[in-house]
């Protein structure tokens, strides 16, 4: 199994992926596309990206649509989006990706969280060696209507570098540059995507202790509630028995 797959496995199996607000972050990634590049999402890759995560995430084609003409508006929200980087206990790192209309109260919260569970906020840039940024796209293995070995032609000339699946999904990893050529390829064989999202996977990953784990966990879980957190990604590495006790 590719390096994406096995920290997605993981990650999951360690509620990385239940966010409590994932409507309001999806209405927030669609507000900075909508920003970027307009309300079209046919002209608009971003925007286009982010109805088919709102889908996925079964988010209603009406809330969609609201959080779409609340973006054009000239009441809407001005937001950014902004990174913070730190350690957990244990010296494992966290990446922080926030969107906020407030950066003020945003690292406010951010550097709290971190002191709260003994950690520290670091510099920005300190842990790029750390996090490789990857794109990565999930599909229902019921969207491939040809041979295996044909998709995985057409993934690889798209840019894949990792192909992985399991009984009923497929995870597609590519390189940063290659994510915009990805959609398009999928795109053209008509292939709908559950999620295709920027994420940073680590490369190289840091054991701990059960306490150390747990602190750090909750750590993650107070980072994932926080409203301005849209990503936090980690370089944990779990053993059974820690997962065991989630």
């Amino acid at each position: 199994m590719g390096r994406a797959f096995e920290y997605r496995k993981a990650s999951k199996m360690a509620r990385w992926d239940k966010m409590a607000k994932t409507f309001s972050k999806i209405g927030k990634d669609i507000a900075l596309a909508v920003k970027a590049g307009g309300t079209d999402p046919e002209a608009n890759p971003a925007l286009r990206r982010c109805i088919q995560n709102a889908k996925g995430a079964n988010m209603p084609k009406d809330n969609v649509e609201r959080a779409i003409k609340k973006a054009s508006g000239a009441d809407a929200e001005n937001y950014e989006e902004v990174t913070y980087e730190g350690y957990g206990q244990g010296g494992v790192a966290f990446f922080v990706e926030c969107t906020t209309n407030n950066t003020t109260r945003t690292v406010a919260n951010v550097r709290a969280i971190f002191n709260k569970f003994d950690g520290n906020l670091g510099k920005n840039g300190e842990l790029a060696f750390i996090f490789d940024r990857k794109g990565i796209f999930t599909i229902e293995k019921a969207q491939i209507k040809t041979e295996w070995d044909d998709f995985e032609m057409e993934m690889i000339d798209g840019g894949a570098e990792e192909i992985d699946q399991d009984e009923t999904e497929v995870l597609i990893t590519t390189a940063f540059e290659d994510f915009g050529a990805m959609s398009h390829k999928l795109d053209d064989l008509k292939i709908e995507v559950k999620s295709a999202e920027l994420q940073r996977i680590p490369n190289n990953t840091k054991e701990m202790t059960d306490d150390q784990f747990k602190a750090n966990m909750k750590m993650l879980e107070r980072f994932e509630e926080d409203d301005d957190v849209q990503n936090v990604f980690h370089n944990m590495e779990f053993t059974e028995a820690q997962l065991e006790t989630l």
